[in-house]
Order: C-alpha cells, then structure tokens, then sequence
C-alpha cells in the first residue's frame, strides 16, 4: 500500500466523531480514502451523516501529526495491517458493517480457513468450565479450526492454550495496541500465541486496555468467526455482548448449560432459554451445525449465457462472481457505483434472476 494511502486511512480512523460506519461511507462517496482530505467541506457535507461537528474533526489538523507518529511506528516495526477493502482483510469480519476500517497483527496468521470459531466467557472459569473447554477443543482438533479469543483470564486464555496443545492456530484479539499486553501475567503465552497464529487489534500501538476497548473488542471477536461459543458466564458479563453481536451479525451462537444454582452458569441458560443460543452439550454439535462432516465437493462455475446487462449490471456480476458474497457498502466501492444507484441496479439483477439479497445488506450472485 502507498504510504499516502496508509496516512489516510491513520487519519480518518483517528478522527473522532467518525466511527467505522461513518468512515466507510465517506470511502463509498468519495471514492477513494485520499480524496476525503481533499474534498472541500461543503462537499462533504452533503453526505448524510455528516454535518460541522463530524467535519471539525475530520479536518483537525492535530490528527496528521499523531497519524504520521503511528505511520513512522508501522514502518520502522514492519507492522502487518489489513485493509478492509484489500484481500488480506478476515473475510467473516468484512462482512460487518461496522467492523474496523484498518487491522494491525503479529505472529503466523493465516486466515485462509473457512472453520474459524470464538471461544469465550467468564474471567472466573470453574473446574467444570475448564474440562469442558479442553475437551471441547481436543474433539475439535480432527476439523483443524481456527481458534479466537480474546487473551483474556478464565474461558479466554483456557482456550488458547488448549488450541496450542492440538497444535491449532490462536488468535488473540487484544483491546488495545501491539505494544501492550493486558493481563500482563499472560506475556509467558505471546511467544506461543505468535507460533500458533498470533494477536489482532484495531488500536494503535500505544493505545491501552480502556475499559470501552472492551466492548469494541467484542465486535471483532464475533465478526471474524462463523460462530461464537460461550462456555461460562454470569448473568451480565462481556461474553452475553459478544453473543449478542454475533446473533446481530446473523452467526450461530452455542452455549454450554450448567446447573441452575451455578452462578457462572446463569448467562449460557438464559441465553438458551432466551433462544439466542444453540444447548452445547459435545463438540458433535459443532460440527454438525456448521457442516464440517460435509466433505466440499468442487463447485461447477456454469456459465450464465444470455444474460442481457447492461455495463453497471455487468461490473456488479463479474465482481460478485469473483469474490462471492459481499456487502453493499464494499460493492459500491469496488464497482465505483454510488449507493444511491447501486440499490435500483441490484433490485434490477434479482428481478432478472442474477443476485439474490442477503442478511446484512449483503448481495452474491443467484
């Protein structure tokens, strides 16, 4: 990537009042995430959503400097980064709408996987939490999964390091920069984590363990995985976020039950009771809703001859059909459509048979 464009991309996350949603529909508008600083305001003020308090800080000069202070710290350190309009970007997570616009990782990650899971839940995992994670992970181990949580006490770091004894890639999605580590005792697993698979974050690499960098967290924890697993949680804990999000994000959500009186326990029934969860009972369970005892048979691409579309329908076709499902937002970027057009256009193509609407804002061909 030009360093130009990685300036951009530091300065429009750094910009307060413009989250992840926002920032990528200025990308959308305007085209490309150098033009944005090069737009007169009044431009962009045109674009719903943005309006003088957004502009002010967009347009604060003070964000060059700390955005060229992170670009010297990625150039100097050979930080890896994603995108998320560029291939390298978790596929699951480019899929949520409010999913970061920019990725930093350390370590071995391959993300090329299609069996990628979230394990997570309470800090204080019981005797009975800890069999079952480690159990679970060991009859997973046949299936090769990728194993994501959030390097946090309890659930979060029994999951790891079961997923290292298997020999699994971890992913430890932190909140907070790469050159923190947060809880500090579980620096003895970084060495391990990075052979395995390695960390994610979204935050600058001063940036340190805030409590709302938790919540945020969540997001990636749930977003990047086909489905979310909560072993143990109270009544009200982060893990319930990280379900909700995920159910939001349409993903499958399993909890394992527990005694009535168990306070750790209480979460995972409500969350089956509540139907927001699948009962977890063997790692069996897994494996049958996410279709992992299916073996993929190769596709056979038949091409669709005939097919009367006009130059936009035509671009939106071939792009679907290189990169499979995508979101609406990403679709009117990569294909230089505005979305205001782009919503008739795709309305057009499912009338004709040719794409079909997803959950999520999200299109792939019929």
């Amino acid at each position: 990537m030009k360093e130009e464009k990685l300036l951009a991309i530091l300065r429009l996350q750094k910009s307060k009042a413009v989250g992840d949603i926002l920032a990528k529909k200025l990308i959308v508008n305007v085209g490309d995430v150098t033009q944005i600083f090069k737009e007169k305001p009044a431009s962009l003020s045109k674009i719903n959503g943005i309006g003088n308090h957004v502009l002010k800080h967009l347009f604060n000069e003070e964000n060059i400097k700390f955005a060229e202070e992170e670009l010297h710290y990625i150039q100097k350190n050979k930080i890896e980064y994603a995108y998320f309009l560029e291939d390298n970007y978790p596929t699951n997570l480019q899929h949520c709408i409010d999913s970061p616009i920019l990725l930093f990782q350390d370590g071995n990650i391959n993300l090329n996987s299609k069996k990628i899971i979230s394990i997570v839940g309470t800090r204080n995992i019981s005797a009975y939490g800890r069999d079952f994670c480690n159990t679970l992970i060991e009859n997973l181990a046949e299936h090769n999964p990728i194993i994501v949580s959030g390097f946090a006490y309890g659930v979060d770091i029994c999951a790891h390091k079961a997923a290292i004894k298997h020999n699994l890639q971890t992913i430890g999605v932190l909140a907070h920069g790469l050159e923190e580590i947060y809880p500090k005792v579980h620096k003895k697993y970084i060495h391990q984590v990075n052979e395995n698979g390695g960390f994610l974050t979204e935050f600058w690499h001063k940036e340190t363990p805030l409590r709302e960098n938790f919540l945020k967290r969540n997001r990636i924890v749930a977003g990047i995985s086909k489905a979310t697993i909560i072993i143990e949680s109270a009544a009200k804990g982060g893990s319930l976020v990280t379900a909700d999000i995920a159910n939001s994000y349409d993903r499958d959500v399993f909890a394992v039950p527990g005694r009535t009186t168990d306070l750790y326990s209480k979460g995972c029934n409500n969350l089956i009771k509540n139907n927001k969860a699948f009962l977890l009972n063997t790692a069996n369970e897994v494996v049958k809703m996410l279709n992992w005892d299916i073996t993929e048979q190769p596709k056979t691409i038949q091409q669709q001859l005939f097919l009367d579309l006009n130059e936009n329908e035509q671009k939106i076709y071939d792009f679907l059909h290189d990169k499979g499902a995508q979101v609406l937002d990403v679709i009117a970027l990569e294909c230089n459509i505005p979305i205001f057009k782009l919503s008739s256009i795709l309305l057009q193509l499912e009338l004709k048979g040719v794409t079909k609407p997803l959950a999520g804002k999200m299109f792939e061909l019929a």
